[in-house]
């Protein structure tokens, strides 16, 4: 007698029970898939060291907050540090590339960053690849209120060339905080997959200009006006972003910067501090996956309960089967393959599960982060589980499968009354 044949009989008999158990399965595939493909996509994202700088220099604080505010725009800004600093070290013959920040703005909540043209002349932020404005845009004149926005930012708030905005004070959008100035969108970026798409970019001359800002590089109050450049000893900067000639250099450049002086710090290199966050908040992808071990768990038990349940209305079924012909290893093969086959279709369904998380995941990780999940990554977590949960299926068969194999042909014969 064919096995398949008497598991597709089974299945149908058992409809109700089965789908609930395969719908286990596929729940619980689907998110121990989704939980190490996100936790592996999100570590190499925010510590794969694809962020083109190097290393940070900021006020004097915590590097992961410098970091953090700098490279991925998601904490307030430690303090700053006097324009002469920034000229200093990007002097520096161990120093290939310096380019200042000026934050502490916003337009409908997504942030503004000063900077020079050189962020998008000079920056490459992987290997050749720096960015692309798309066509019909230009890079922004440093003496004029003009504005490079970032492509998810364009995407969600409808802008292009020849667009005006109006900034906020502040990195939360606070209605009252409007300041007077205009600008006007000069080109909008191709995707980079990463932070820079949730920026709006203007001329650091502008932060500086901007209404209602007050300048204090010296100490004392400094109010700018709209014809005369801004004096270096009132020029501040929020960070400096620096690409740094070797590793050697980095670890003499901290050493000066963090260990004799007292004015900045440097986060050097960005890999280690974003590791050091991923290491104190480990726990939580520790609990998350061994939730998702206990469902795998749960599912596998389920499997085995299913099967289990139905034993006694299905032993003369398979006392009927024995006195046909069939063997007990065939009764017994067949316990197994159904739930082989329960376990399967479950981890088929999972894939679908995992592609539903990682669309949701998308969605939420870059509109926060602006970093881009792909769910066609290869993870091996993605043939591991199935395979592991089909395994476990099987051996959770095998408790049903003993008991069918055991079952008296001659009492489970006797007529019913």
């Amino acid at each position: 007698m064919n096995l398949m044949s008497l598991v597709r009989r089974s299945l149908r008999q058992h409809a109700l029970s089965s789908f609930v158990t395969i719908l286990s399965v596929g729940l619980a595939a689907g998110l121990t898939m989704s939980v190490f493909a996100i936790n592996a996509q999100t570590y190499d994202a925010f510590t794969g060291g694809k962020v083109g700088f190097d290393a940070v220099l900021g006020a004097r604080g915590s590097q992961l907050q410098l970091v953090l505010n700098t490279v991925f725009h998601l904490e307030t800004s430690p303090g700053n540090i006097p324009w002469t600093l920034y000229k200093e070290v990007a002097e520096d013959s161990r120093v290939t590339l310096a380019i200042p920040y000026a934050v502490g703005d916003n337009y409908q909540g997504y942030r503004i960053v000063g900077t020079t043209a050189q962020m998008f002349t000079d920056f490459t932020y992987r290997e050749g690849q720096g960015f692309v404005l798309k066509t019909g845009g230009r890079v922004f004149d440093e003496t004029k209120k003009e504005v490079i926005v970032g492509n998810y930012v364009a995407e969600k708030l409808g802008l292009s060339v020849g667009s005006t905005i109006t900034p906020y004070h502040g990195l939360q959008f606070e209605e009252r905080q409007k300041h007077q100035d205009e600008y006007t969108v000069v080109g909008v970026m191709e995707p980079t997959n990463g932070p820079s798409d949730r920026v709006l970019w203007i001329p650091i001359e502008g932060i500086y200009r901007m209404s209602g800002h007050i300048l204090r590089g010296t100490g004392t109050v400094y109010r700018p006006t709209d014809d005369a450049p801004v004096p270096e000893e009132h020029r501040e900067v929020s960070a400096v972003m620096l690409k740094l000639r070797n590793p050697q250099a980095g670890f003499l450049l901290s050493n000066t910067i963090n260990n004799q002086g007292k004015v900045a710090t440097l986060a050097w290199p960005i890999a280690r501090v974003m590791s050091e966050l991923f290491d104190r908040i480990g726990w939580v992808s520790r609990i998350l996956t061994m939730v998702a071990y206990l469902i795998v768990v749960v599912a596998a038990g389920s499997i085995l309960a299913s099967i289990y349940n139905t034993m006694n209305e299905r032993r003369r079924e398979f006392a009927i089967l024995r006195a046909l012909g069939a063997r007990r290893t065939t009764v017994f093969s067949a316990i197994v393959l159904e739930s082989t086959t329960i376990t399967a279709l479950g981890a088929l369904l999972g894939y679908l599960v995992y592609a539903g998380i990682l669309s949701a995941a998308f969605v939420i990780v870059r509109a926060q982060t602006g970093v881009v999940l792909d769910a066609f990554k290869f993870d091996p977590a993605l043939w591991m589980t199935p395979v592991g949960m089909i395994i476990l299926g099987a051996l959770a068969g095998l408790v049903p499968a003993f008991k069918a194999y055991r079952t008296d042909v001659a009492s489970n014969l006797t007529p019913l009354s």
